[in-house]
C-alpha cells in the first residue's frame, strides 16, 4: 500500500501538490549589480513550502550552465540569464504567464 499526501489526499505517486503550486505562483526575475560590476539574476515568488529551492536552483544552474545559490527563500544566478531563465522555467512545468521579466 503507497502512502498518502496529508495536502491532497491522493497516493504519493498520484501527487499533485507540486503542479498546482507551479502553476499559481508570480515569479519575478531580474538582474541586480554587486561588487566589481559582476551582475546576479535573482528568481523570486517561488513559494518553498511545496517545491525545494535548493533542487530548483540545482537544475537551473546545470541548464544555463552557470554558479549559484538559493538563500532567504530565492535563488541566485551568476551573470545575466534574464531571457533563458523564463524558457527553462516554462519547460519545467511553471506557467509562462506567471512569470515576470524586468528589464
Amino acid at each position: 500500500m503507497s502512502e498518502i499526501c496529508p495536502k491532497c489526499g491522493l497516493p504519493t505517486e498520484l501527487c499533485v501538490c507540486e503542479t498546482i503550486a507551479r502553476e499559481s505562483q508570480t515569479i519575478k526575475v531580474f538582474v541586480v549589480s554587486r561588487k566589481f560590476g559582476k551582475k546576479y539574476t535573482i528568481v523570486e515568488g517561488i513559494s518553498d513550502k511545496n517545491i525545494d529551492l535548493t533542487v530548483l536552483a540545482k537544475q537551473l544552474k546545470n541548464k544555463l550552465a552557470c554558479g549559484g545559490t538559493s538563500k532567504k527563500g530565492h535563488i541566485e544566478l551568476q551573470g545575466d540569464h534574464r531571457n533563458n531563465v523564463k524558457k527553462v522555467l516554462m519547460k519545467m512545468g511553471f506557467s509562462p504567464g506567471t512569470i515576470e521579466v524586468r528589464r
